[in-house]
């Protein structure tokens, strides 16, 4: 493990902000750290980072480890241009490499706009910046807390290619926060905490599996008979011609279809998400 935390904990006053949390983290992994607002993610990573001190607990990492985090806030300078931010960020660096600069402006897409001052760049263009910043040390670990807010689903969809490729052509272990619960389809761990607690764990796949349901929607003409032959077992419900199946797989959705493919005329078929399997771990009341 790279990273690895035992009753991990952090009290403010009377208020327990994070309860006892242990967290083993792989290098060259994605880890996301899901929850609702205000359930210790940020604090957590803080902590991880040394930017807060636990109150309790111990916080184990391999040694000479680099790490950088991406704030939610940019901490650029709004008006120096995006080549001078780099250059006096890369100064702060003991092992500082001008030359690795250009490299970065190529592997992020920066060249043209590199001469513009941040200020006038867009959400999208500025949080491309930002990670590049945070890339400057070469890091081993890169902590992202909520990378991808307010963007467009264009410019997320690209970021997310670019640390991919960084986590898989630099081994970069990756840890996430993050309220765009799909951003995390692809983690090799998930840790779903509430009121400073780790509620659920697991690889993604495994956290949908466990806490969400599988959904075949068959649109038949037939829809009053078809449903006395769906097999109990398989929970279903209709709605005038639309009978909503969950099914436990896909191979069970398909030998469904199959079984009683004369009575069905459209049908559309959905694994179970990480949306919903977060809300019934969470709840679906607001706070």
């Amino acid at each position: 493990m790279i990273i690895q935390t035992s009753n991990l904990t952090k009290v403010y006053q009377t208020e327990i902000a994070v309860d006892h949390i242990d967290l083993k983290i792989k290098k060259g992994s994605l880890t996301a750290l899901l929850g609702p607002n205000g359930a210790g993610k940020t604090t957590i990573i803080s902590m991880l980072t040394g930017l807060l001190k636990p109150t309790v607990g111990i916080i184990k990492m391999k040694a000479e480890t680099k790490i950088s985090m991406v704030f939610q806030q940019s901490i650029l300078d709004n008006d120096l241009t995006v080549r001078e931010n780099l250059l006096i960020r890369n100064k702060l660096y003991k092992k500082s490499n001008v030359n690795y600069i250009d490299t970065l402006i190529d592997q992020v897409g920066l060249a043209q706009f590199i001469d513009r001052k941040y200020r006038q760049l867009s959400g999208g263009q500025r949080r491309r910046v930002d990670i590049a910043r945070a890339l400057l040390n070469q890091p081993d670990v890169i902590f992202l807390d909520e990378p991808t807010a307010g963007l467009d689903i264009q410019t997320r969809s690209a970021i997310w290619n670019l640390l991919y490729s960084f986590q898989h052509n630099n081994n970069l272990t990756i840890i996430l926060t993050t309220h765009y619960l799909e951003e995390a389809d692809n983690a090799d761990k998930v840790y779903i905490i509430d009121r400073g607690k780790v509620i659920a764990s697991g690889s993604a796949t495994e956290i949908k599996a466990q806490n969400s349901n599988n959904k075949l929607t068959i649109v038949s003409e037939h829809a009053d008979y078809l449903m006395k032959l769906i097999p109990g077992e398989i929970n279903h419900t209709q709605f005038n011609h639309k009978i909503v199946c969950f099914p436990a797989d896909s191979d069970e959705a398909l030998t469904l279809l199959l079984k009683f493919r004369i009575y069905v005329k459209t049908f559309t078929y959905q694994d179970g998400t990480m949306d919903d399997a977060f809300l019934s771990l969470t709840g679906r009341k607001m706070r």
